[in-house]
């Protein structure tokens, strides 16, 4: 009986160990990925298009500077999944109210994917195809729609300091560094490129890989107010949080199985999570899961809408409305407190 006590002293001794070694990972295994609560409800209308626009696929979703307007990129409205034979201006901004005041970027991508804004209202879009000589390429528009600068080289891909392979996402930190999720599967790249202000090329970090602070699939990428950078590593089913230089600092696979992040300026962090089923992802159902940016702790969670799935794209205003572009269904929704 002694033996088989000391057994189990020790067998209990190691799944402790265990736990801590695997730090937040073992702490999403005793939870129900599905059970936080939803504070949100959604609307039905908010977005008001022009009556010869209709919207498209908006894979791209951002609040504006000012906290209220937003940033909606969508794939041509609706003519077919891509914009390369298009004349409709992706790029679409709208106000408060859900009124579209403002569109640009026509003729100029292949296939949009991911949205940035900077402090100064600067617009950056990256287009996740590299084909007749345009696209792979992220693109930085002045507010008014003016391109003023451009990160790869259009229709060339590649993995080398001056090139990019099928940019999913981009995010501005405050002093203006420029962070790109660079790569969509495939043969595209694994890895976040940083760039300063002015597009010079700073350093690049990660590889295709399913170790920690590697990367496969890096959908979406967001950076809070302290600089850290959050990049939804969807077909590892995971965020990782890696400091502004590249160390990684947390690996969450409690968010689900993540094609889009948002940390708002209270440090909260938002989830799309799109792809969760019993193969890709067990136990995790699609939706939105939202938590503590700092410490991982998911505290409320919108569930997949019945007949829309769930989002692929969001943002997060200041008043905390969530704006969700629906891919598949071609719809832009936003959900605000109950």
């Amino acid at each position: 009986m002694k033996t088989a006590t000391h057994t189990a002293w020790l067998v209990g001794a190691a799944v402790i160990a265990l736990s801590v070694a695997s730090g937040e990972r073992a702490y999403t295994q005793g939870n129900d990925p599905n059970a936080a609560p939803n504070p949100y409800t959604m609307e039905t209308t908010w977005a008001q298009l022009p009556a010869d626009r209709k919207m498209g696929s908006p894979i791209g979703v951002e609040v504006d500077k000012d906290g209220k307007s937003l940033w909606v990129f969508d794939r041509c409205g609706g003519d077919g999944m891509a914009c390369a034979k298009s004349k409709v201006a992706p790029i679409m901004h709208f106000d408060p109210a859900g009124k579209m005041i403002a569109s640009f970027g026509a003729e100029t991508f292949n296939f949009p994917h991911g949205l940035g804004v900077d402090k100064e209202g600067n617009v950056y879009a990256t287009d996740g195809r590299a084909k007749n000589l345009k696209g792979g390429v992220v693109v930085k528009y002045s507010p008014q729609g003016r391109a003023l600068m451009v990160l790869g080289r259009p229709g060339i891909p590649g993995d080398t300091n001056d090139l990019l392979s099928e940019p999913a996402d981009v995010a501005i930190s405050a002093n203006g560094d420029i962070y790109v999720a660079d790569g969509h599967g495939g043969q595209s790249n694994d890895r976040i490129v940083k760039y300063n202000k002015d597009g010079k090329f700073i350093k690049a970090w990660a590889k295709h890989g399913k170790a920690p602070g590697e990367l496969d699939t890096p959908h979406g990428i967001a950076v809070d107010a302290a600089g850290n950078v959050y990049v939804a590593d969807r077909v590892n089913s995971r965020v990782q949080v890696f400091d502004g230089d590249g160390k990684l600092l947390h690996e969450w696979k409690q968010f689900g199985r993540p094609s889009s992040v948002f940390v708002d300026k209270n440090n909260v962090l938002y989830v799309a999570d799109s792809q969760s089923n019993e193969r890709t992802n067990p136990g995790f159902k699609q939706g939105i899961r939202i938590g503590d940016a700092k410490e991982g702790k998911v505290t409320a969670y919108i569930p997949e809408i019945q007949g829309f799935g769930a989002p692929e794209s969001i943002s997060v205003d200041d008043a905390g409305t969530v704006y969700a572009g629906f891919t598949n269904k071609m719809e832009l929704r936003r959900f605000v407190k109950k």
